[in-house]
This record gives C-alpha cells, structure tokens and sequence, in this order.
C-alpha cells in the first residue's frame, strides 16, 4: 500500500519513517503527523500562491485570496485524499476507528498536509512544489474558473439583494449523533417569503450551504 501510494504521489521517499509519520493520527499516540500538518499547511498556501502570482496576472489581491483559499480548503484536501485513498492506510487510535475517522474531512485534510511536509523534509522545497502541483491539478491549471464559482449561501445572497429583499436567516435547528459524528440540521428562511427550506451535513457550514441551495432552487421554481 504505501508503494502504491508513493506512484500515486509521484515521489519516492529516501526515509520512509517521514512518510509513516505523517499518516500517523495523533490518536494513535506520539509519533504523530500534528507538526508535520503544520509545516505542510504552510508549504502548500506559499507554494499555491507563488503559482497563483505567477500566473493569474489579471488577478487582483481579493481575487487571488479567494482563489487561495478554494485550492487549499479543508473540502478540497479531503477530496485529493480519498483519491489516493489515504483512509486505507492511516494509523489511527481504536476510538477514531470505531467513529469512522479514517473518512472524517478534516484528518484526511491534515493527512494531505503532513505528506507535503515529509516530502519537503525528505527532498526539499523542489520536490514538495511538484507534489503541490500534482496533487492540485487541473484545479490549479485553470484558477480563473474558481472566480466564477460561488457557494450556495453567496448565491442566494445576491439573488435577495438583487430584488430588495432582506437577507436569510439561518437557524440550527437541531443536532444530532456522537461528537465525531455530528449532523446538523439547519433551517434557511427569508422575512418576505412564507417558505423555510432546511439542510442537513456534518458541519453547520455545510448544512447552511444545503438549505440555502434549497431555497435557490424553491425561488427559481417560483421564477418559472
């Protein structure tokens, strides 16, 4: 597995231990990868914003923070782990195994960070930009298309103050499971429009994206 691994990240470690120990959660004792995530979360904003300088020219700063901050974004790091499959081969305590830890956003997200920072530590700042780039890959390639995207809540926002109309409120409505497992339900209501739309997702944030979509979607219906 980890030789598998190593082709998919398109590096070859010289010292093997860097790459164990940033798959090693902190449950799982010491050893961990916490100050790996560290160093590699630094790693991988310099490097995407050196690229992003260098290459989005039209950009100006709010943009390229904005396109920043979608590339290097908790969701978007979970997404390259599950590609390389990272959840099969994390060390994980027997808690965080039993509360489905090897699939939770924000350790596969850590996971991304701590193998950039063993391969800088392994073979520099060279090989830690190429990681950087591989593992971003089209999403880096095309960071113009990032401007063009907004989230949900943004969409409706816009859409509201477009036509006068007060913004939303979201409320939680309720949550529920274990603390590593968490679910939300969040409502999303406008003052001038008798319609509440409701989400649901393992974060606040993201239930609010679900409701507001909701709601975007009840509106155009509306529209039509």
């Amino acid at each position: 597995m980890i030789d598998r691994l190593q082709r998919r990240l398109g590096y070859q470690f010289s010292n093997l231990d860097l790459l164990t120990r940033a798959l090693t959660h902190r449950s799982a004792g010491t050893g961990n990868n916490e100050r790996l995530e560290f160093l590699g979360d630094a790693i991988l904003g310099f490097e995407t914003a050196d690229y992003l300088f260098n290459n989005a020219q039209q950009a100006d700063e709010g943009q390229l923070s904005r396109m920043r901050a979608h590339l290097v974004k908790r969701e978007t790091l979970a997404e390259i782990a599950r590609r390389l499959e990272l959840g099969d081969i994390l060390h994980l305590g027997q808690g965080e195994l039993r509360s489905g830890g090897q699939n939770r956003d924000s350790i596969l997200a850590d996971a991304v960070e701590a193998i950039i920072a063993a391969v800088y530590l392994d073979g520099g700042m060279d090989a830690a930009r190429s990681l950087v780039r591989n593992l971003l890959g089209e999403r880096l390639q095309n960071p113009g298309s990032i401007l063009q995207q907004k989230d949900a809540k943004t969409r409706l926002q816009e859409f509201l103050q477009a036509r006068g109309m007060p913004l939303p409120n979201y409320q939680v409505v309720n949550v529920t499971g274990d603390q590593h497992k968490q679910q939300f339900l969040v409502s999303c209501q406008v003052d001038t429009i008798e319609w509440l739309a409701e989400g649901r997702g393992s974060s606040r944030r993201k239930a609010e994206q679900q409701a507001a979509a909701a709601f975007i979607e009840h509106l155009e219906g509306r529209k039509a």
